[in-house]
């Protein structure tokens, strides 16, 4: 059997590494029952091999349990255990690696892949917004390990030191963790009537810092009717 589909630059990397893009749209994690657990977004899971056990991953209780119950954010996350190798990915998107060194990142939550259970999470409100304007409630995650995160094509990253910087809140993907991001509302009465841009509300940045934008405002959220 002959086919292109075989091709070396498409089999599993073999390597040490614990976290490794097996390519630009695919994380391959390792994991052993000494090393640390891998908290990941449910459903982003797409093959494994070996042993490999998946849980829901609780609130912790207290403030947490409260705004997760309340915001819906940081509801949807498994936690990975076991002896073998993990493969996770998101409809195609790009995936980025980042290695948090004891500082901290916010991130969108709808663009988490999976971080080291290493890390402390919690969840962070928007200062400002209502519940219209989406993309409210954010995750905060601080200390040592790695961060996958995905982006729905080749993101942008822009300095907000120099000049506020709005975004639309569906197309930002993470910022630095020391900028408090406010709601710019750009509502009209001509909106309701076909006149207006259609951009509403806009996430505000300003300060020393960056904010990571995706092409793209991501794939629809669809609920259960």
């Amino acid at each position: 059997m002959r086919s292109t589909l075989f091709d070396a630059s498409n089999q599993e990397k073999q390597t040490q590494e614990r976290w490794v893009l097996q390519s630009s749209k695919m994380l391959r994690c390792a994991l052993q029952p000494q090393s640390p657990e891998i908290i990941a977004a449910q459903g982003v899971m797409v093959a494994y091999q070996g042993q490999m056990d998946f849980s829901y991953q609780g609130s912790g209780g207290g403030m947490k349990l409260l705004k997760k119950m309340t915001t819906g954010e940081g509801g949807n996350l498994m936690r990975v255990r076991g002896q073998g190798e993990v493969f996770f990915a998101r409809r195609a998107d790009e995936i980025f690696l980042i290695q948090l060194e004891g500082d901290a990142l916010t991130l969108n939550t709808r663009n988490l892949l999976a971080f080291d259970s290493s890390i402390q999470w919690d969840i962070r409100g928007t200062g400002g917004a209502g519940f219209m304007a989406g993309g409210l409630f954010n995750l905060f995650l601080q200390g040592q390990g790695l961060v996958a995160v995905t982006s729905d094509g080749p993101p942008m990253l822009l300095d907000c030191s120099q000049q506020p910087t709005y975004v639309d809140p569906q197309a930002a993907v993470c910022w630095s963790a020391n900028l408090t991001p406010q709601i710019k509302n750009d509502f009209k009465m001509g909106s309701l009537i076909g006149r207006g841009s259609g951009e509403s509300f806009q996430l505000g940045f300003h300060g020393p810092g960056f904010v990571v934008v995706q092409p793209s405002e991501g794939a629809p959220v669809t609920t259960a009717s």
